[in-house]
């Protein structure tokens, strides 16, 4: 484990449900987060039910079948607006899925929105700028 930059004084929720990219983790540790991480949006929903995490960070994936949401996050994000509306958000997307991102942006706020593949600095500088919000 990585010694931390900053003292560990905010909790982050990492929501992994694709992968293909590196573990992030490290990185997260080192800008002063604790870590908590789900491998499901239903798991992280019922991590919300007894966590208040300061960030978390979820890919959005785009899936036209979806019944009654266009993608993995609305359920989070809308869970977020009533039980931990002070959360921030980053997001995770593949530029291809862009338009579709932009109207979930349209309907939610998020803190700040990275491509894939994920610029660990620029991750680095939305965690540091959560942080001191």
């Amino acid at each position: 484990m990585a010694a931390s930059a900053f003292p560990v004084t905010h909790t982050l929720l990492s929501i992994v449900e694709l992968g293909g990219y590196p573990n992030l983790s490290d990185r997260y540790r080192a800008a002063g987060y604790e870590v908590i991480g789900a491998n499901s949006m239903r798991k992280a929903l019922a991590l919300l039910k007894r966590q208040r995490p300061d960030v978390i960070v979820a890919e959005f994936n785009y899936q036209s079948d979806f019944r009654d949401r266009t993608s993995n996050l609305e359920s989070l994000l809308a869970t977020l607006q009533t039980r931990c509306p002070e959360a921030r958000v980053i997001v995770l997307y593949e530029q291809g899925q862009a338009t579709h991102l932009e109207r979930l942006l349209g309907r939610f706020p998020v803190f700040a929105v990275l491509p894939f593949p994920v610029d660990q600095d620029a991750l680095t500088d939305a965690l540091q700028r959560v942080a001191r919000a």
